[in-house]
């Protein structure tokens, strides 16, 4: 039992592993969703409310709409009080250093001597001042107690910019009571009120005001951080609610018009709903739930893949390709849901289909984006308009980018999309809002911004190609230049195999063209596909120019196995040189299971009785399994073949193409192949055409 269990799993593997990503797939995406359920009814502001009349379960609180928190913020942030100390050290130091300096000058003036005992502390303990220097330094005393008591401010930028006339917060003894900024005084207006001393002499104004005025220094600061704090507290006890809806009360009737007012109740019960629903009910059913949708839609994509692109089916590699750009969409669209500060908008959803269309056909490339947007459309906010602007966008990305190697389509595709979103966003707006007033114009900065970063597609699809050994259309395009280190070497050793390869390429370019395909890979596929040929390159005729041929000199089976071994060498040559097996496959497919009729003919002549002959002039390659490899074979032969005409005329050209098409169909070469006998015809008619015009054939009068 357990032997045919492991023969099973051996014989199957290529199908357990395929099952396994998908699967493996889903729980990943499954894992990204948010834990929490999902409101079941679509909320469109301006609508009639199309679902039954809803009635709250519970009581829940009324949320405050963006707008109105935004306002209310706006409120505290434009009505906040800046927080000011007053410093009480600075008046006690200050008038010590007045008293000193009153005593110093009196002693001066009088021409007597400095009293020890004159200070500010002995001056304050007397209740009464028996003498005019007590009583003209108690005066001054008393004038700098109170501007020092009022505060003189100590001036900054921040303040400077809001004026005079606004509140503030003044905090004397740890006790912050609230004043007007004007009532502070700063030096010049202390100064002025010092100046303006009543009942005293002009000679005692004289000695006083000095003294006053180098007093004066600012003992109240601006306490930025404190500021801060006040603020950060008053926003964070900003209530986000208002009001209540009571349990049984209805919160809106079928065919009522959802207001803004009902709209914003309706979002307070959805966040009730989900988050309430999500701590009552079960996590397993929630988690079941979210499994169950996520694997309907990669089911629905492997029945795709299945059905329609059944190569890329059998390839996991591939596989794995499309699996991960799924993960990886919905992985940032996670992340991007999570983070408020990070608009859904700004993610270029549309690289995926631009990155697939690199590598793939468009019909994949967009089916891929359907089924992303539609897994990530389950926990998106707002699902249909979401869903309809990526489709939209999507949509437009593959068809703008015809071709990926032309750096200028890529630009227009962005600015494309960049249009679309703008245009689907700002009708879906009117419709829901009903006004030009209430579009959230912000959002187009990150539509803009989305566009540009589109333009990520060329580096992606570089690292992509790297990590998953795919072939794109840019790197087609690379391989596809004669200078290429590979192409010259050929061009040095096969001169005659490389203008070959270059007329099939040509012919076979047109052929695929002309029924639909993949027209940069058939080209490349055909500069490459006699590259080993470069291992004995003088015995295939096109490299033989001196006259003498070395096949001579050997027996039919060497002569023939030589040429049969150009495939084997060619695919060795293209392993060595790292080119991709999408190219290897046309070297080993190009001359399919056909045979090497020359030898072939001449050796069953002269040994008529050999029954494994037909072995020994085989080729070992593949079949043509697509539209392709199908060409290719088509135009390596009968190019080949037109240069054996010695009188081409068009009736020659003809019976050629005709004669050795039909041989390899008769061969059974293309039943691997997508490719349909309408297909084959236009493209007779056209080899036909251009090899007409390849030999300069002229009509005879």
């Amino acid at each position: 039992m357990i032997s045919k269990l492991i023969s099973l799993i051996q014989n199957n593997h290529f199908k357990i592993q395929r099952v396994f990503l998908f699967l493996i797939s889903t729980t990943l995406i499954v894992l990204m969703f948010p834990r929490q359920t999902s409101f079941k009814f679509e909320i469109q502001k301006g609508k009639p409310w199309k679902h039954e009349t809803l009635i709250s379960p519970y009581d829940f609180s009324i949320l405050k709409s963006k707008e109105d928190l935004v306002s209310q913020q706006k409120l505290i942030i434009d009505n906040n009080k800046p927080y000011f100390e007053i410093d009480p050290t600075v008046y006690s130091i200050k008038a010590e250093e007045f008293m000193s300096s009153f005593d110093q000058k009196w002693a001066l003036d009088k021409k007597v001597n400095k009293d020890s005992r004159f200070t500010f502390f002995n001056l304050k303990k007397k209740n009464k001042r028996t003498n005019k220097k007590e009583r003209l330094a108690y005066l001054g005393l008393q004038k700098l107690e109170y501007v020092f008591n009022n505060g003189i401010v100590q001036l900054t930028d921040e303040i400077e910019t809001k004026g005079v006339d606004f509140e503030i917060l003044l905090s004397k003894e740890n006790v912050a009571e609230v004043v007007r900024y004007s009532d502070l005084y700063n030096i010049e207006k202390a100064a002025q009120y010092i100046s303006d001393i009543s009942g005293l002499s002009e000679n005692e104004k004289d000695f006083l005001s000095p003294l006053l005025l180098e007093s004066l220094t600012q003992n109240t600061y601006f306490n930025k951080l404190k500021t801060e704090k006040l603020l950060e507290q008053d926003l964070k006890n900003l209530p986000n609610s208002r009001g209540k809806v009571k349990n049984g009360q209805v919160i809106v009737s079928q065919g009522e018009l959802v207001t803004d007012e009902k709209y914003q109740i309706l979002l307070s019960y959805k966040k009730k709903y989900e988050g309430k629903n999500w701590r009552d009910n079960s996590s397993s059913w929630l988690f079941l739930g979210h499994l169950l949708l996520v694997f309907v839609a990669l089911l629905i994509f492997y029945l795709f893949l299945k059905q329609f692109r059944p190569e890329i089916f059998q390839d996991n590699k591939k596989i794995t390709f499309l699996l991960t750009m799924v993960l990886l969409m919905v992985l940032v669209a996670s992340i991007s849901f999570k983070m408020s500060a990070i608009s859904v908008y700004l993610i270029p959803f549309c690289l995926l289909p631009i990155i697939l269309k690199a590598f793939f056909d468009t019909r994949l490339s967009l089916f891929t984006h359907l089924i992303t947007i539609i897994i990530i459309g389950f926990f998106a906010p707002n699902g249909f308009e979401f869903i309809y602007l990526q489709l939209l966008a999507g949509i437009v990305s593959i068809l703008s980018v015809l071709q990926m190697y032309k750096r200028a389509h890529l630009f227009f595709s962005a600015a494309k999309i960049i249009a679309i979103y703008l245009v689907s966003y700002f009708a879906i707006s009117l419709t829901q809002e009903g006004s030009l007033d209430t579009v959230n114009f912000s959002n187009f900065a990150w539509f803009a911004a989305n566009g540009v970063l589109t333009l990520l597609a060329y580096p992606l699809i570089f690292a992509f190609e790297k990590i998953f050994s795919l072939v794109s259309d840019i790197s087609l395009l690379e391989l596809s230049d004669t200078n290429n280190p590979l192409l010259r070497e050929l061009a040095q050793k096969a001169p005659g195999t490389f203008q070959h390869s270059i007329q099939v390429a040509n012919l076979a370019e047109e052929g695929i063209l002309e029924i639909g395909g993949n027209a940069l890979l058939v080209r490349a596929g055909a500069l490459y596909h006699d590259i080993g040929k470069m291992t004995n390159p003088q015995f295939f005729i096109e490299n033989q120019h001196s006259g003498i041929n070395p096949h001579d000199n050997l027996s039919f089976e060497e002569s023939a196995q030589i040429i049969i071994n150009h495939v084997n060498n060619g695919v060795i040559i293209a392993k060595e040189n790292k080119l991709p097996d999408e190219l290897i496959d046309f070297i080993r497919s190009h001359h399919g299971t056909s045979r090497v009729g020359y030898f072939y003919k001449q050796y069953v002549a002269s040994f008529p009785d050999d029954q494994n002959a037909l072995d020994k002039f085989t080729y070992s390659g593949l079949k043509p399994y697509s539209k392709e490899t199908a060409i290719l074979m088509m135009a390596d032969a009968v190019e080949a073949a037109a240069r054996s005409i010695k009188n081409p005329t068009a009736e020659n050209i003809d019976s050629l193409v005709e004669k050795i098409i039909n041989s390899q169909i008769d061969d059974n070469q293309f039943e691997n192949a997508d490719i349909t006998l309408k297909d084959i015809t236009k493209v007779k008619k056209l080899y036909k055409k251009k090899l007409q015009s390849i030999h300069h054939l002229r009509v005879e009068y």
